[in-house]
Formats: structure tokens, sequence, C-alpha cells
């Protein structure tokens, strides 16, 4: 029987995230999973999560999974697409074999019975995964019921930028809904947008696609540029909001705000650090 998530990919209503991830793992050395620890550090202002419980919601490649369990944590994994949990399943085998204190399932963070049987936890962390729901209000609101008092919530979500956001909806729909063939060329001239303007203040920097080369480091996550390239294109669904409205949403459901990193009111996502009071 073809699952839901194989029926929204195959009508053009979900990008392949799993797909995309897999290929990441190829890219996977200890410099990428040392910044990807170091992100974590910084984001939560700590040395170490030992003791800690860490749920990863949409775990997609499994990184910060990896980065949570060698800073010390338990760690819970999951996510919607099944060749996301296999690439989180790859990392837990590759790097802690056997290790009982990190589970990987597969679910949906709007499977409210899976989300009532789960608990809570020290950390919750979902970077750049609710506004891939479909229905991310509702994903923001669910994840809310899973952090402990005085727990930590870190969040990442794509910055509204009004009209230009929509306009970003029109072509991710229409990378998902063109025939594969057409798909490398799109992306090609999307790239060109993405990051011809970086590209040229680099090259006359005296630093050719230094930017590009290093965006491991520059990203201060481990990420692939090209990965995420393709991630932006093709991530459907896709939703935003104001910062504004992220601060409200959680401060009427009695968490505040340690830290925030935004985009600058750009194209990116905006991090948020809260804090269950």
């Amino acid at each position: 029987m073809t699952s839901q998530h194989e029926i929204e990919i195959l009508t053009g209503n979900r990008f392949a995230f799993g797909k995309n991830w897999k290929k990441f793992l190829g890219d996977l050395d200890e410099n990428r999973i040392g910044l990807a620890q170091q992100s974590l550090r910084d984001m939560l202002e700590i040395e170490s999560l030992d003791g800690k419980s860490f749920l990863d919601i949409g775990s997609g490649s499994g990184l910060f999974s990896l980065a949570a369990k060698r800073l010390g944590a338990s760690v819970h994994s999951f996510d919607f697409d099944p060749q996301s949990v296999a690439c989180t399943n790859e990392l837990r085998n590759r790097y802690f074999p056997n290790d009982t204190s990190w589970l990987v399932e597969q679910a949906s963070v709007l499977d409210q019975r899976y989300i009532a049987e789960l608990g809570k936890f020290d950390i919750v962390y979902s970077w750049g995964v609710l506004h891939h729901t479909g229905e991310m209000w509702q994903a923001l609101r669910n994840v809310s019921d899973l952090v402990k008092d005085e727990g930590g919530l870190l969040i990442a979500i794509y910055n509204d930028q009004g009209y230009i956001s929509r306009i970003w909806l029109g072509i991710k729909k229409i990378y998902n809904r063109l025939p594969r063939i057409f798909r490398f060329p799109f992306l090609l001239l999307i790239l060109v947008r993405l990051w011809g303007p970086r590209s040229i203040i680099d090259i006359f920097s005296g630093r050719p696609f230094y930017t590009w080369r290093n965006y491991a480091k520059v990203s201060h996550r481990g990420m692939s540029a090209w990965r995420d390239v393709i991630d932006w294109v093709g991530g459907l669904p896709f939703e935003v909001a104001s910062p504004e409205k992220i601060f409200q949403f959680y401060k009427e459901r009695g968490f505040r705000l340690d830290e925030l990193k935004t985009c600058g009111g750009r194209l990116g996502c905006n991090q948020f650090v809260f804090r269950k009071c």
C-alpha cells in the first residue's frame, strides 16, 4: 500500500527530504560533526548535555541527534520521512551501535496520539522542520507540550517576507511538479539567484567562491551548500512566520525567550531558544 508520504511526493505536494539527506551523509566528517556540536553549545549556552534528555523532531540526516549524543544526552529522534529515519539510524549504528539511550522512530509531529505518549524532555530541538509539515501552527503547538518545566525549546522557522515568500512558494511548487529531467536545469537557474551576489562579493574580495567552499563553517552548523540549495528550492510543504508571531505564540504558552537569532529580514530561518517557565 502506498503511504501518505509517498503519495504526497508523487503528486508534487511534498519534497523528498530524506533522499537529499542520504546524499549529505556522503560528505559527513568529523569537522562537520564538531561544528554541529558547537552550534548546540552556542545556542543553548552549555558545554555539555550530560544527564539531559534530548528530543530531535524531524531528525533529517541525524547530524544533530548525533551531536547531542556526543555532548552526553540521551536522545530520541523521529522523522516523518522514511529515508530520513534511515539516515538517522545509519549514524546511530555507525557511531553508537547498540546504544539503548538513542532511540530512532518514524512518526509525525502532527500525530497527537504519538505526541501524547512521548513524555517530556529537557531539550526539544526542531531546526527548520515545523514549517514543512503542512500544519505549522499545529506543529508548533504540539511541540510545546513536550518540554519539561525549565526545559529548553530550540526551533528555527522560515522568515515571513510577505510577497517574496509567496514567490518562493510558487518556485517550490514548480520544482516538485516538474518532470525529473527538468529539475536540475531549474535548480541551476535558482542557484544563480541564491548564490550569484555572494559569489561576486567573494571574487572581488580576492577569495573566489570562499563562502561556498567553506559553507560548513560559515553556516555554523556543518551543512553542505549544495544540499541546502536543493532543500531550499524543493522544500514543500512551506510556511513562514515573523519573529514577533513566534515570540507571542510561545509567550502565551508559558515560555520565555532566552535567545533569538534572526536572518535580518532576509531569506532564511529565524532561530529561537525558549525556556518553559
